[in-house]
């Protein structure tokens, strides 16, 4: 997967998915941004909670189960010092229709332990490298 963004001034970026659909996002004024669109944390935070909801849709309807309704309460924990990473995170399915309490169980732990690639990529190991002024950085960071 490759994507990119663009800076749109002060802390504003936009870009587009490989899938085609825009994204933006900012900071808070204090922080020096305009607060016009969700920030990374907050993007990511729901990233989560889309993942493993999109796994559990799809594994309870692979159970020939029939859900009629089905958000998420998401709480995140973060640490104090930078990079203020997310400690915990704690979902809270909120599911109705036909289900079996069992079944939605081993829906909600299929996601959470095998499927949800957003859960399991937040301890992945992280690069960078850089451009500057047109020349490329070979050393990756």
């Amino acid at each position: 997967m490759k994507t990119n963004i663009k800076w749109d001034g002060k802390l504003a970026f936009s870009g587009v998915t490989p899938s085609g659909h825009k994204i933006k996002m900012d900071t808070a004024e204090s922080l020096g941004g305009e607060n016009s669109a969700p920030t990374p944390v907050e993007l990511l935070i729901n990233a989560v909670a889309g993942c493993t909801a999109i796994d559990i849709v799809l594994i309870i309807g692979k159970m020939r189960l029939k859900l009629t309704s089905f958000e998420i309460e998401i709480e995140g924990e973060r640490a104090e010092e930078h990079p203020k990473r997310f400690t915990d995170i704690h979902l809270h399915y909120i599911l109705n229709g036909e289900l079996d309490t069992e079944k939605v169980r081993k829906a909600i732990k299929l996601s959470k332990d095998k499927y949800c690639s957003v859960a399991h990529s937040l301890n992945a190991n992280i690069t960078a490298s850089f451009t500057l002024n047109g020349t490329k950085d070979e050393e990756i960071l």
